[in-house]
Parts: C-alpha cells; sequence; structure tokens
C-alpha cells in the first residue's frame, strides 16, 4: 500500500456501532478499509483491503490499555514485517495535537502537528451546541501536518472536508519520500482520524 494517487479520501459515518473508515484515492477506487476490533481493552486496528476483509494489509496495535502517550506499532500483515510506530507527545498533544513517527529502528523519521489548535476548540465548542453543533463540520476545518524532521518541511497533510452526517478527511502528498516512510505517514494519519471519529 504506497505511491497512491492523491489526495486520499477518508470517510466515516458519524453514527455506526462498529468503527470503520473508508479510504479511496483521487480516481474514486478503494485503497483500503480501516475496522477496529469492538471491546477490546487494548487498540487492535486491522486494515483491509477492502470491505469483504478478505486481505489484511496491516494491523496497528497500542502498547497499552489507556491510548494517553501510548504507543500504536505497525506491522505489515503479509509479511510480518514491522513497519515502525507513532506515539503521542503526552501533555504536548492536549493543546496541540502532537505525535512522533519513528521507523522499525526506533529512529524519529516525522512529526504530526496540528495546524492551528484554536480550530479544533472552536469546533469542539460549537459541536456541543444543539442545532449549530450539526453544522460545525461546514465552516470549521482542522488540519494537520506531516513533517520531516531532516527538512523540517510538510510530506503530507490531512484536512477536514465539510460533511453531513459523516465525517470526511482529505490526505495531501507535498513531498518526496520513500515507500516506508509513505507507509507509515498514510497509517499514522489512518490512526487520527480513527481518534477523531470517535470526538464526532
Amino acid at each position: 500500500m504506497a505511491s497512491f494517487h492523491y489526495p486520499l479520501d477518508l470517510r466515516f459515518k458519524l453514527v455506526a456501532l462498529a468503527p470503520r473508515i473508508m479510504v479511496t484515492d483521487a480516481n474514486g477506487n478503494n485503497v483500503c478499509f480501516v475496522s477496529q476490533k469492538t471491546f477490546k481493552l487494548r487498540e487492535d486496528i486491522q486494515v483491509f483491503s477492502d470491505e469483504t476483509r478478505s486481505t489484511e494489509l496491516y494491523r496497528i496495535r497500542a502498547d497499552r490499555i489507556m491510548d494517553f502517550n501510548a504507543t500504536y506499532s505497525f506491522t505489515d500483515s503479509r509479511s510480518g514485517r514491522e513497519l515502525g510506530a507513532i506515539r503521542s507527545k503526552g501533555w504536548r498533544s492536549i493543546w496541540r495535537a502532537t505525535y512522533e513517527i519513528v521507523d522499525a529502528q526506533g529512529n524519529l523519521t516525522h512529526t504530526i502537528t496540528e495546524d492551528n489548535p484554536w480550530v479544533k476548540v472552536g469546533d469542539a465548542l460549537l459541536s456541543e451546541i444543539p442545532f449549530v453543533g450539526m453544522f460545525t463540520g461546514y465552516f470549521l476545518h482542522p488540519s494537520y501536518s506531516g513533517i520531516d524532521v531532516k527538512t523540517q518541511q510538510p510530506d503530507m497533510r490531512l484536512k477536514k472536508e465539510p460533511a453531513f452526517f459523516e465525517g470526511r478527511y482529505t490526505l495531501e502528498q507535498h513531498g518526496e519520500m520513500s515507500r516506508e516512510d509513505e507507509e507509515r505517514l498514510v497509517l499514522s494519519f489512518m490512526l487520527m482520524v480513527q481518534f477523531m471519529r470517535r470526538r464526532g
């Protein structure tokens, strides 16, 4: 799963019993289907090739029960190869969402940061107001950048898009990177969307 036709479109239903995200490319082709195992104390997320769930591509697992300060490891399900991990920056992420991405050897390759934390605050506050909260997705659009630690330039950017009764995000590629870096970044942004799905 790499070298996609960007932008990628990530969607999930706001009201759904099972957490799931559908990912399509710029041509409308299925890229993958993200499904989380329910009733698991420790996060266990499967990435399939499509909704049939016949082929598992990747597995994302947390290293602890509570997701605050947890590290989420990425594994290629077909080869069993460890791809790396993403970890939250803890208390720093309460104000501005900040994550570190490391490769299989534990080397820091990218950080993901929220571009403007005030947008998230406004989105969260307004979403609690009856009726008004239904429309916040149309005028508040948080975005997140995946920054290469060597160049300090964004390689990818995730942005919330206008949507009604569903969550929708687009993922754009901005820089050149290796296949492994691309895999880790895409999986990291998928995981972030999974977190935001809970928030609505």
